[in-house]
């Protein structure tokens, strides 16, 4: 990885010093506010990088984002390079349409070895989309992270943990295996969820960004984001419009995308909404 390139790209140039929480938290925020977590890559080329080094130039072009093994794989390279002790762990995520086994389906990541208290690990995860902003202390307690509460417990379904999500969010929980585990773990599930055209990520082009305040949140054509105290939403029904939001608040300008690309995309994306309102219209 060019480590310099992917500080610059997360708005932290002049980072330096041993690995200490200050930094971590530093390092975590710029990351999930600045990298989008985004399935907008598999709607024109399903099947995206996977590997970390080459994720991570992807990234510092601006060309994607990502999702859990993408944006944890390459977070955990630089944490790494960066003198952070990384492991990796098997997850499942939990949502209103998946049941949360732990499958593999997320990776999740825990750090140790900060100077402060070198034995005391911590919960890092840059891949969950509307969850965590912070690392959290892998122990039991809550974390306020605005604009929701996440919450850390022994987990009831693996030798591991539990995190619950925020009820307003959409992501339920997620737990994970205490067993650390390699990266090529994820490789054939990486495959699976990048192209097979069942897969939620072929499905449906989405992107989160995790704010200070708040959490934003495009899916196909719907853009909204939460703050503590309201939730905002809007219709991007213009392409001119959608791809503006991509570029501003995805940080997502897709510079390796012809207009042809471009067309395709929103013919794509304007596809998924439609099928949206047959469904919540039949539904009713």
């Amino acid at each position: 990885m060019d480590t310099a390139a992917m500080l610059e790209r997360i708005g932290l140039g002049t980072y330096g010093g041993p690995p200490r929480l200050e930094g971590l938290r530093e390092l975590h925020a710029a990351f999930v506010d600045q990298v989008p977590y985004e399935t907008v890559q598999y709607q024109l080329m399903p099947g995206g990088a996977f590997e970390p080094e080459d994720v991570a130039k992807r990234i510092v072009a601006r060309e994607t984002g990502g999702y859990c093994f993408q944006l944890n794989g390459t977070f955990a390279l630089l944490l790494t390079e960066l003198g952070y002790r990384v492991r990796m762990h098997r997850g499942g995520v939990q949502t209103a349409t998946h049941p949360g086994d732990v499958d593999g389906s997320h990776l999740v990541l825990t750090v140790s070895g900060l100077v402060e208290d070198p034995e005391r690990e911590w919960l890092v995860d840059a891949g969950l989309g509307d969850g965590l902003r912070y690392p959290m202390p892998l122990e039991t307690g809550e974390s306020e992270q605005d604009p929701f509460t996440l919450r850390l417990r022994p987990s009831e379904k693996v030798d591991g943990w539990r995190l619950d999500n925020d009820p307003r969010a959409s992501l339920i929980g997620m737990d994970f295996e205490s067993a650390p585990v390699t990266f090529d773990a994820f490789a054939a599930k990486h495959a699976e969820l990048s192209a097979d055209p069942s897969s939620p990520f072929v499905k449906l082009a989405s992107a989160f960004r995790r704010t200070p305040e708040s959490i934003v949140v495009l899916r196909s054509i719907g853009l909204s984001e939460t703050f503590s105290d309201r939730v905002d939403s809007t219709l991007l029904d213009r392409p001119a419009d959608y791809f503006a939001a991509l570029a501003d608040v995805f940080r997502l300008p897709l510079p390796h995308y012809s207009a042809a690309d471009r067309d395709t995309l929103w013919r794509r994306v304007w596809a998924q909404y439609e099928d949206f309102l047959a469904r919540t219209n039949s539904a009713s």
